[in-house]
């Protein structure tokens, strides 16, 4: 299943916060080399390019159907290409700023992974980073449990999808370790509040379900959407629905 940048859109002004949140921990210097890893419809690394005076800044997602979309905000300091965080990280290429919004967390062995980020730096160079840390909330536990269950389980080969986040703690000594300044590390929770149940499905929809969805049969797509859908009925059988949302961010120079 592709990414869907409309169901993606549908939440724009909530995933907009925490972007502005790690746009404050950036040091803003004149012609900075930008590397945008996860940069998905464009929109926003638009806006961080535009904050940054003279700056070249490329984006790279391995979406192609949230690409699309970013040849709407292309410009002379502003490109974008299709490719893997974990292939653009062997590149020789060196950058001023490393910045990563809400897409680190599906890439594996973060341990390894933050060091191999600050390698790509050059000297007095910075990395910013986002991602959210809401894993352990009943909207990622259920989608787990139901992975787990017949048919399910048999179609998915038994595979369930653990989360490669770390916590602060780990995080801030990782960027200590490698030599960091200037470090900020911390944990946000954003309050949203959304109409019901249903547009929390549509949340995670856009998210958390695409792996599962991906490595499932189509007709079995359906189904798993309504037994999560259901899951997610019994518990919040309310409206409106208080969805609290965990975000890590993190800056450091180097």
């Amino acid at each position: 299943m592709p990414w869907d940048p409309a169901l993606y859109n549908k939440f724009k002004k909530e995933r907009f916060a925490p972007f502005l949140d790690l746009q404050k921990l950036i040091a803003v210097k004149p012609g900075l080399k930008v590397i945008d890893l996860g940069c998905g419809t464009g929109e926003l690394s638009r806006i961080l390019a535009d904050s940054l005076p003279g700056c070249e800044l490329l984006g790279i997602d391995s979406s192609e159907e949230m690409l699309r979309e970013s040849k709407n905000f292309e410009t002379e300091y502003l490109t974008f290409r299709k490719q893997k965080i974990e292939d653009a990280i062997k590149d020789d290429t060196k950058w001023d700023l490393v910045f990563s919004f809400s897409a680190l967390q599906w890439v594996d062995h973060h341990r390894a992974l933050i060091p191999k980020l600050i390698r790509m730096l050059n000297k007095g160079g910075q990395l910013a980073i986002q991602m959210p840390s809401n894993h352990e909330h009943f909207t990622h536990v259920t989608i787990r449990e139901l992975a787990t269950t017949y048919p399910y389980n048999i179609a998915l080969d038994g595979w369930v999808r653990d989360a490669p986040v770390l916590s602060i703690e780990e995080y801030t000594k990782i960027l200590f370790d490698a030599g960091g300044q200037d470090i900020n590390v911390y944990e946000k929770i954003y309050p949203h509040v959304l109409e019901n149940a249903h547009a929390l499905a549509d949340w995670t929809s856009g998210t958390a379900l695409v792996p599962y969805l991906e490595r499932l049969p189509k007709e079995m797509h359906d189904p798993f959407i309504e037994k999560y859908k259901e899951g997610l009925q019994r518990q919040y059988n309310m409206s409106p629905v208080f969805y609290p949302f965990n975000r890590i961010l993190m800056s450091a120079t180097f």
